[in-house]
């Protein structure tokens, strides 16, 4: 996805939640903050992006959205259960209505059999208790996973929970 299409899909997003009075709060670890500042460059976004979470680190994870230390040493930080604690935690903390979480890994190093690079979970939440996760492995170097990882995380919000809602 270009960036011009991020920004299309960022502007559409933006439309959506401030249409409904509601707010957005991401919390990434391999992203970096892409998701956020991808939302961030659309004039005006402050109406309905409360605050972004970059949990790089598990001890971040842990201290800033409450994921559980024993899940994390339970499943590892590239997971569905630890995702999930992040899209809970954020929604928590910021207050939001919505929340996407993303934990991966982006390489060129970091794989394994289980979880090769380019492994990336997602988690995104709502206040009203709707939720998701989805596991995707991406192709290409560090670069290329992030950026598909950014468009995948707002493509599955627009689709699965501000569409035709």
């Amino acid at each position: 996805m270009t960036d011009n299409e991020l920004m299309q899909l960022s502007e559409r997003i933006g439309l959506a939640l401030k249409a409904r009075g509601a707010t957005l709060t991401t919390a990434e670890s391999c992203t970096g903050g892409w998701v956020a500042k991808v939302i961030t460059d659309i004039a005006g976004s402050s109406a309905w992006f409360e605050r972004g979470f970059v949990t790089y680190s598990n001890e971040a994870k842990a201290q800033m959205i409450g994921v559980q230390p024993a899940t994390l040493d339970a499943h590892g930080a590239v997971s569905e259960q630890v995702v999930v604690e992040m899209a809970i935690g954020a929604l928590k903390a910021a207050r939001a209505d919505y929340a996407i979480s993303i934990s991966g890994i982006a390489g060129p190093d970091g794989g394994s059999d289980e979880k090769p690079v380019g492994t990336v979970w997602f988690g995104i939440a709502s206040v009203s208790g709707k939720g998701i996760t989805r596991r995707e492995c991406f192709p290409g170097d560090r670069e290329a996973v992030r950026r598909q990882a950014t468009a995948y995380a707002l493509q599955t919000l627009w689709q699965h929970f501000l569409q035709n809602a």
